[in-house]
């Protein structure tokens, strides 16, 4: 697994979000206009709040869009919720040539949902399934 090394915009971002939501955050990426959060397990309510205000307040202050995703020390659970609420059918790791990738399986109508506005989503998620899992690549499949 990649070792964690976070910047000070990053940290910044991490102590805004945490002050504001309350839920413990384990990590944070940026992708161009897009932050990502990553929270520990169970603290997902936290970081949306009622009606999702929580999030709300943090998009206001940063300017950017906001990913929340939870951790899960279960690969194939990790990587299915990098994507919630999106429904991922099913998750199948493989190792090929030393390099793990997590094939994904989504209904047509997510795959657009699944990439993210110019793919910040699918970037976010690659970075943080590296990090953590140690997995190389996202790779998207159809049903």
């Amino acid at each position: 697994m990649e070792k964690i090394r976070l910047g000070s915009d990053e940290i910044r971002y991490i102590t805004l979000f945490e002050t504001l939501t309350g839920a413990i955050v384990k990590d944070c990426v940026k992708e161009d206009d897009t932050m990502g959060f990553l929270v520990d397990g169970g603290g997902m309510g936290l970081a949306i709040g009622k009606g999702g205000a929580n999030i709300e307040k943090v998009r206001k202050i940063i300017g950017k869009g906001v990913w929340v995703m939870e951790f899960s020390s279960d690969p194939p659970n990790f990587i299915k919720n990098l994507f919630r609420p999106i429904n991922i059918k099913e998750v199948r790791i493989q190792t090929v040539n030393n390099e793990k990738t997590a094939i994904i399986w989504v209904g047509r109508d997510d795959r657009r949902r699944v990439i993210g506005h110019e793919g910040s989503r699918i970037k976010i998620a690659k970075k943080l399934a590296k990090r953590h899992c140690g997995i190389d690549d996202i790779k998207i499949k159809i049903i």
